[in-house]
């Protein structure tokens, strides 16, 4: 068990023994010092648990001690309990404020003293155990936040090198697609038998599916980087919807294909960035052309109201599984048995082309067949 340290300052050689008798035989060290300047020097190379520390000494007195003692920081965090015949409040209030912890009044009573003395060494004891207490954590925290900034790191790499990968993929997809698309261009041209012209047929259509792939992978590659800075404008929705129609129809000559357009307005503007808007509406024809078979039917409509402007998008193809509406908007996920090869990474593109625009995308099924994509858009 350990033996607390306790120093004894008193100019009274009978005091000092009455002091040292009581605190020896408790167990406790117990150091003498005369006078307040004796009573530095001890301290200077020996700690202490407690210091009583008497008021009345020639030289310095003991409140003068006391505020040397709670000045110096080695000391600072000592208790300390006045030895005094004064009983007067204004001395005792002036013990506690130059940073005495508590007062003993002479002639000494044993067990108050024990008491006393137990009590501040105890408190003593159990600050210091929270000051070490309050370090481990302290240093525990340290460490797991650099865990945590080693970890965040090494994730950002990771990212950076997925996003550098995956726009390596596509640019050097697009190359040899460019290529395969000007053969099938050129093959399209000459003499070819039946037979080989189902195979070039095959061949085109394998090559725009690469190539639809690597546009869409190009866009989320660009959309997931930090610095993406979209172009927000003033912008009116009837000009996005006849933009996105007339090029997605320009596109897809050989389709036969039904788009209206409906209730867009004029004056109906939304702050936008052009050319992704018009990519995002172009990809949800695409999906409907893709699983609404030959004769699909596609109605863009414009609802508004005081706060939004949204866009539907309705067709009348087979419409979503519902297990998949779910997480329907998850990078290369789909969980959809119709809706499979892909639509899945279109609206994941969509969806973050709408989160850089503070709007939001809703994917539901019609009671009448069917799905119905709505982009929703704040409105300015």
């Amino acid at each position: 068990m350990k033996s607390h340290k306790i120093l004894v300052v008193d100019d009274v050689p009978r005091n000092i023994q009455i002091l040292g008798n009581i605190l020896s035989k408790e167990g406790y060290q117990v150091a003498y010092a005369h006078n307040g300047e004796q009573a530095l020097s001890i301290v200077s190379y020996q700690s202490f648990d407690l210091i009583l520390l008497d008021i009345m000494m020639p030289g310095k007195d003991g409140y003068e001690i006391c505020e040397i003692l709670k000045g110096n920081e080695g000391t600072r965090e000592t208790p300390i309990i006045f030895l005094t015949a004064r009983v007067d409040m204004e001395s005792i209030i002036k013990g506690f404020e130059v940073g005495g912890q508590d007062y003993i009044t002479k002639p000494f009573n044993t067990s108050e003293l024990l008491a006393r003395v137990r009590t501040h060494i105890q408190l003593q004891e159990q600050k210091k155990s929270l000051f070490e207490l309050n370090q481990s954590l302290e240093m525990k925290v340290n460490e797991r936040t650099q865990q945590l900034e080693d970890a965040y790191k090494r994730l950002g790499i990771l990212e950076k090198t997925k996003t550098d990968f995956l726009a390596i993929i596509s640019h050097e997809l697009r190359t040899p697609l460019n290529g395969i698309t000007g053969l099938t261009t050129l093959l399209n041209q000459t003499e070819l038998t039946k037979e080989q012209k189902e195979y070039l047929t095959y061949l085109e259509a394998v090559s725009n599916r690469l190539a639809r792939f690597s546009d869409i992978a190009l866009l989320i590659t660009s959309l997931k980087v930090n610095n993406y800075e979209p172009d927000l404008m003033p912008t009116a929705v009837k000009f996005l919807s006849e933009m996105a129609v007339e090029q997605f129809t320009e596109s897809h000559k050989d389709i036969k294909l039904d788009v209206e357009i409906q209730n867009v307005k004029e004056d109906i503007l939304i702050a936008a960035d052009a050319d992704l808007i018009r990519k995002s509406l172009e990809l949800l024809m695409e999906n409907v052309v893709k699983y609404a078979g030959e004769d699909c039917q596609i109605l863009l409509r414009t609802q508004s109201n005081n706060h939004l402007v949204s866009i539907e998008c309705i067709d009348n193809g087979p419409g979503f599984n519902p297990q998949s509406l779910k997480y329907i908007f998850e990078l290369f996920s789909t969980g959809d048995i119709i809706h499979e090869e892909g639509s899945g990474l279109s609206l994941a593109a969509i969806k973050l082309i709408m989160d850089f625009h503070n709007g939001k995308i809703q994917v539901n099924n019609s009671k009448e067949g069917g799905a119905i994509v709505t982009l929703s858009f704040p409105k300015i």
